[in-house]
């Protein structure tokens, strides 16, 4: 097959498909892996989302004899700079303390996606230490988003949702403690799920990231891959602390039958953050989409103040976060200074960073009781939906922080007025996803959020199937593209 023929193929392909054609034996995992690294190199110059390319060993990778076997054999990825460690790759977590630091070895989320048939060609950009809902940071500059440079393509797993809407792959792995999959999904107009706590592995640099509110999975273009990669995927590793039901049938089989009708909460605002009329009209549309299908729609309002929430959360982040940056300075023998971090970090371990440990408890017991507080209310209901995003993606910078004189308060303000939805679902547990059905009179995408009762993403799955049929949006391609047409 003509390279030509398989760019054409990457074109319309999505990563099961792409394996079925390796598994046949009429592509080869190198010509796809030389198809990929063509085609990101062509986008990389306007996206700026990629950490560091892994050429030799992924092309030393494909002349394995096990590199056309696997659900996904041969389909190129890229994994996401944090936390996530790649072995001999350079872990960063978009920071520029971290300096030279490389893996000596490989979180079990990559090690199952090899044992896949994955092909891991790069690593993918992330703010500092993913807490920015834009994916912009002092060592790798701002990643931009394909429908419009001007834009963020969201955060922290911008430069996999960037790549992926640029149909340079059909999947990137992200991982997600706030929102990290399903903003930056939402923002370039491709399909972000996170699943439940516990059901991926996150070992075993991690036990419990940010006491369980983040999760590893992927940034895909179509549904079938995303449950297909929890097939590939899911289950606890050696010694988690904690884990989700796993379902006796396959992911997939989920995507193949529509739901039963479900009864949907619709939450158009949470207060005290205002929604754009664009958000308003993309979740209008979702909510009318799914009536049309059979299901039943009600206005809700969420059982949560959110200012509150929002204080225990950065209780935990900055614990974590002065926990993780004492551990590096340990490692290198040396301890991190002020000015090695980002203003958005430090003003974080400013108001956070020496909090005592009851305090930590209580933010931790605090988010477990607000996860048993949404248990009881997803009793009446199966699912709920709400926007994204309170506004279409933002411009580069507008979420950046400069000033190590801005409070605590008003870095939240900033970042979470963006987004006050997805970070609930983290707390909480439960699985949720951003769908791209709409895209504003700018052109630019508006995401869907959806959020099902723990354990049950297969619900969530089938649901986003069924939108996916009902209004395909893959043929929906960015400015910034890959293709060669």
């Amino acid at each position: 097959m003509s390279l030509q023929d398989i760019h054409s193929l990457m074109d319309i392909e999505d990563a099961t498909g792409l394996a079925e054609w390796v598994r046949r034996g009429e592509v080869q995992p190198g010509e796809l892996l030389e198809t990929a690294i063509e085609r990101l190199e062509r986008v990389e110059p306007q996206l700026n989302a990629v950490a560091e390319r892994l050429y030799d060993s992924a092309r030393e990778a494909a002349r394995s004899p096990e590199a056309g076997q696997g659900l996904f054999a041969g389909v190129p990825t890229l994994i996401k700079d944090l936390f996530s460690p790649v072995q001999g790759a350079a872990m960063t977590n978009g920071s520029r303390s971290l300096g030279d630091c490389r893996a000596d070895f490989e979180s079990e989320l990559v090690t199952r996606l090899r044992r896949a048939g994955c092909q891991v060609m790069g690593t993918s950009t992330s703010p500092e230490f993913g807490t920015s809902y834009s994916t912009e940071s002092v060592r790798f500059g701002a990643t931009r988003n394909p429908w419009n440079t001007e834009r963020s393509a969201g955060g922290s797993s911008g430069g996999a949702a960037a790549l992926v809407a640029a149909r340079v792959v059909p999947f990137a792995h992200g991982n997600d403690g706030g929102g990290s999959l399903r903003v930056p999904a939402s923002c370039c107009g491709v399909f972000g799920f996170k699943p439940s706590r516990g059901l991926l592995p996150s070992g075993p640099m991690i036990g419990e990231g940010w006491a369980g509110m983040g999760t590893p999975h992927a940034i895909t273009l179509s549904v079938r891959d995303s449950a297909a990669l929890l097939d590939a995927t899911a289950g606890i590793d050696l010694g988690a602390p904690y884990a989700a039901p796993v379902q006796a049938l396959a992911y997939v089989t989920a995507v193949q039958r529509d739901p039963k009708p479900l009864r949907i909460a619709l939450v158009e605002h949470v207060s005290p953050w205002a929604t754009s009329a664009p958000s308003l009209q993309a979740v209008g549309e979702a909510a009318r989409l799914c009536e049309s299908l059979g299901h039943r729609v009600e206005p809700v309002n969420l059982p949560v103040a959110l200012p509150e929430f929002l204080d225990q959360v950065f209780t935990i982040i900055g614990a974590s976060t002065r926990h993780y940056v004492d551990v590096l300075g340990q490692m290198r023998g040396a301890a991190v200074q002020a000015e090695e971090l980002e203003v958005r970090t430090r003003i974080i371990l400013r108001d956070k960073g020496n909090v005592s440990g009851a305090q930590y408890a209580g933010a931790v017991e605090w988010i477990h009781a607000l996860g048993r507080r949404f248990a009881m209310f997803m009793q009446d209901y199966d699912v709920i939906l709400s926007p994204v995003l309170t506004r279409e993606p933002v411009l580069i910078g507008e979420l950046e922080v400069h000033d190590v004189c801005m409070s605590l308060e008003q870095l939240i303000e900033r970042v979470h007025s963006y987004s006050p939805f997805t970070a609930l679902f983290n707390a909480s547990g439960q699985p949720a996803m951003s769908v791209p059905l709409a895209w504003s009179a700018n052109g630019l995408p508006v995401g869907a959020h959806f959020a099902g009762r723990f354990g049950e993403e297969s619900t969530l799955l089938a649901l986003a199937a069924q939108l996916e049929r009902a209004q395909p949006w893959r043929e929906r391609v960015p400015a910034v593209n890959a293709r060669r047409s």
